[in-house]
Formats: C-alpha cells, sequence, structure tokens
C-alpha cells in the first residue's frame, strides 16, 4: 500500500470463486390465463334431421331439405341440404325464363315393406348442417354405428343411397331416427333414398361379417 498526496492505493487483488447459491426465495404470483386454444373446426350434414345432436362443441348452422336431381336424369351426383323455403334469397338479376334444364328436388324416402323406417316411406327428407367447434376433423364410416377410441360420435343412423338402376348419387348416413317434412308426404318421387344392403360372394363383401339382408349401418365421427 502506498501513499501519494493523501490518497490511499491498495494491491491489485484476484477475485475469488462464487459462493455457495443462497436459498430459493418465495414464487413469484400466477400470471393472468392465456388465451384459450383453438381449432379449426368442421362442419357436417346431419341427414334426417332439423337439429344438431346435442354433443359437446357441436351447433347448428342451419336446417334444411334434402334435396337432389331427378333419380332416373343428369343433374348433380349428390344431395345437397338446400334451405328451408323461409329462408330461400334470389339475387336480383334472377328472371323468371324457366330453361327447364336443370332442376333441384326434394328428396323422398323409399322404403322397401318390413325395412327399417317403413313408416317414413314416400315422406321427404330433412336436414342440419352442423358445425363443430373444438374438434377439426370429421369422418363417415360406413359398417358401424361406434366410433373408434378418441374420436367423438356426432350420431349414427344407416347409409343410404339411390336405387342401383337408377343414376349413380351419393352414399349418405341418414340419422337413425329420422323426421319427415311435414306435409309433404306424396310419391313424386324426385331425388330418392334407399336402405343399403351388402353384396355377397366371391370378390364381393365378405359374408358372414356383412350380410346381405340386412340395411347398414352407419356413423359420423369427429375429433
Amino acid at each position: 500500500m502506498t501513499h501519494a498526496f493523501g490518497i490511499v492505493f491498495f494491491p491489485y487483488t484476484a477475485p475469488g470463486d462464487d459462493g455457495p447459491a443462497g436459498i430459493a426465495g418465495p414464487p413469484g404470483p400466477s400470471g393472468p390465463p392465456g388465451s384459450p386454444a383453438i381449432s379449426g373446426g368442421t362442419t357436417y350434414v346431419r341427414w334426417g334431421k332439423t337439429a344438431c345432436p346435442n354433443v359437446t362443441g357441436t351447433e347448428l348452422v342451419y336446417a334444411g331439405i334434402t334435396a337432389g336431381s331427378f333419380f332416373d336424369v343428369g343433374g348433380g351426383a349428390n344431395y345437397i341440404c338446400t334451405v328451408n323455403g323461409d329462408d330461400v334469397e334470389y339475387h336480383p338479376e334472377a328472371t323468371t325464363t324457366n330453361a327447364n334444364v336443370a332442376r333441384l328436388y326434394g328428396t323422398e324416402y323409399q322404403i322397401e315393406s318390413g325395412q327399417a323406417l317403413s313408416g317414413l316411406n314416400q315422406h321427404n327428407a330433412p336436414c342440419a348442417v352442423c358445425e363443430v367447434t373444438n374438434r377439426s376433423k370429421q369422418i363417415m364410416i360406413p359398417g358401424r354405428y361406434t366410433c373408434p377410441d378418441t374420436w367423438t360420435v356426432e350420431y349414427s343412423g344407416w347409409l343410404m343411397t339411390i336405387n342401383e338402376n337408377n343414376r349413380r348419387t351419393m352414399f349418405i348416413c341418414m340419422d337413425k331416427n329420422p323426421e319427415a317434412i311435414a306435409g309433404r308426404e306424396a310419391n313424386d318421387n324426385g331425388a330418392l333414398l334407399y336402405h343399403v344392403e351388402g353384396n355377397c360372394g366371391t370378390g364381393q363383401l365378405p359374408c358372414p361379417g356383412y350380410d346381405g339382408t340386412k340395411e347398414m349401418s352407419c356413423v359420423v365421427c369427429t375429433k
């Protein structure tokens, strides 16, 4: 140590090693909760019903009428859930030309005597478009009425389509307990829906397992 003009100088000494860590203090207060995770969601049609299933996260977008092209001519190759009559909108530019070249028809249940749903024969089928807000995947499984593990059952029902002797269309899963549109019972044909049965035989569906005499089931699942 030296002195100069009253100032004291100490010799340089290198710092020592760090000492042991002290005891951790108490935890701080919790922060505000974060926003819940939001999935993309999905939609599906519940054929034969005017409401969506009572399943958490599933909501009605709109109820409507099951419709399609006439059963034995050209047109769209699928069934659609069009809106009810009170909800129809036409663009101001629409005309009344009546070209009569592409028409949309209501869809009748075509149920053979003795089959499930036979009391609905010749009645028209409603439909409901449903939104699932907290699940983003949707499948329809033919031949089952339960969903795989980790999937949610939206509804189960009957696999239906057009008669195989008519123009092709799509397979749909009709609700197991479908409704009819009030006041629309008539044998006007239009778009038609029949139960689907498996076709058994060599090179066909495996029976037993499938049963060629029974109406096939289906289920709509989300995840």
